[in-house]
């Protein structure tokens, strides 16, 4: 069986396999990640073509017309929305981000020795958190009225 020599990329002639492996170790890094990138672009370019030499295509007026949950649209497209809305969102984001990065905190805390360096950060983090939620406290931001 030919052997390999990995430390110097040397290959016994007639094995391809492990001269193809040693020429890839020689690959940069970066070469590998432009590859996958291009080969992902080529990928969804041939995906995009086979589609719109595949897909049936017969456009008609009823077809171009904009079609929400089966109302038929009236007037026109722009609706004002009240701002609060978004700030609730915004609200909520903050908060759920704030349990997804305290509560795996809390279940390791028992288990682990995490010492009063970790108990100070997350005195930091939720601080930080309540200052937020206290300057949304005092602009009215939580109630719904």
């Amino acid at each position: 069986m030919p052997q390999v020599r990995v430390m110097d990329r040397t290959c016994v002639a007639g094995n391809t396999a492990a001269s193809a492996l040693a020429r890839l170790a020689d690959v940069s890094p970066y070469v590998v990640v432009a590859a996958v990138v291009l080969a992902g672009m080529l990928l969804f370019i041939a995906a995009m073509a086979a589609r719109r030499l595949l897909a049936p295509a017969a456009p008609t007026a009823e077809k171009l017309t904009t079609y929400e949950s089966g109302v038929d649209p009236v007037g026109e497209g722009w609706a004002q929305t009240n701002v609060r809305y978004f700030l609730y969102a915004f609200l909520y984001v903050i908060f759920a981000v704030d349990a997804v990065y305290l509560f795996p905190w809390a279940t390791v805390i028992r288990r682990a020795d995490l010492g009063m360096a970790s108990l100070v950060e997350m005195a930091i983090f939720v601080s930080i958190v309540l200052i937020g939620l206290g300057h949304a406290a005092r602009r009215g931001l939580l109630r719904w009225v």
